[in-house]
């Protein structure tokens, strides 16, 4: 955690403990949300039970395997995905509330290498991606269903690189595991957000990819039909407060809503 977002925290803690003590009727709700979200929901989930005494636990996994666990009834009361087609196919399903979707993020994709200071490529048609991976493997997520990894081969179709590198994947049942595999050094490139790799200190950010080639990176969330919560749409109000903007610029994030 960064020094901003201790002293935030530390603030928020010192303010609710001087305004009242512990709060009898706190309750808990249940948050899906893609990995790509851990570390900055993890600390703006603890800020609101700062500030509110409630708690939220918070699921990760890829935002597909969240969005069939809602379609098939698990109890989350809020889901934020990181793609608008998984939001669409819950809401499609009728397992949202009516009224409480927004965009609420954005962010970047990047290629990331193994290791600290790997020098900077340009990310165009001309990029020799199999060249750099020198017989290693380009971790991705999963291209067909995983938002990071869907993203990441539209880019690479886009500048015209993805038949070339297609069987040097390796796929990953989400973004921060395809992460991981690169510090670890069991691939020496992957393709991950901008906002992973700002929290991994054994990777290098090589490239920026080109906005234009993939669809827009944009996380929605919204209350599910099933939660019975009534602290959900407040959690979904929250996540946009000044607060959790302060922490979501932290970790790179974009704030749209």
């Amino acid at each position: 955690m960064s020094l901003i977002r201790r002293n935030l925290l530390v603030a928020l803690s010192a303010v609710a403990l001087a305004a009242s003590p512990l709060r009898a009727n706190a309750e808990e709700i249940l948050v899906f949300a893609a990995a790509s979200l851990t570390n900055a929901l993890a600390d703006i989930a603890d800020a609101w039970r700062v500030e509110t005494g409630h708690t939220a636990t918070l699921s990760f996994a890829g935002s597909s395997a969240l969005a069939r666990q809602i379609q098939a009834g698990a109890p989350a009361d809020v889901f934020i995905s990181a793609s608008v087609d998984w939001m669409d196919a819950v809401a499609a399903s009728g397992d949202l509330r009516a009224g409480t979707r927004r965009d609420i993020l954005g962010n970047r994709l990047v290629l990331i290498a193994h290791g600290r200071d790997v020098s900077p490529v340009t990310i165009d048609r001309g990029l020799d991606l199999v060249g750099l991976l020198d017989g290693g493997r380009l971790s991705m997520a999963l291209v067909e269903a995983v938002p990071a990894g869907i993203y990441g081969r539209a880019a690479l179709e886009s500048l015209g690189l993805w038949d070339a590198v297609r069987p040097r994947v390796a796929q990953s049942d989400n973004v921060r595991v395809a992460l991981a595999f690169v510090a670890q050094g069991e691939a020496p490139l992957g393709i991950v957000y901008a906002t992973d790799a700002a929290v991994q200190d054994r990777v290098s950010v090589i490239g920026t990819f080109p906005a234009d080639s993939h669809p827009p990176i944009v996380y929605p969330a919204a209350v599910t039909a099933q939660s019975k919560s009534a602290l959900a749409e407040d959690f979904l109000t929250f996540l946009t407060s000044d607060t959790a903007r302060a922490l979501w610029a932290g970790f790179g994030f974009q704030v749209l809503d």
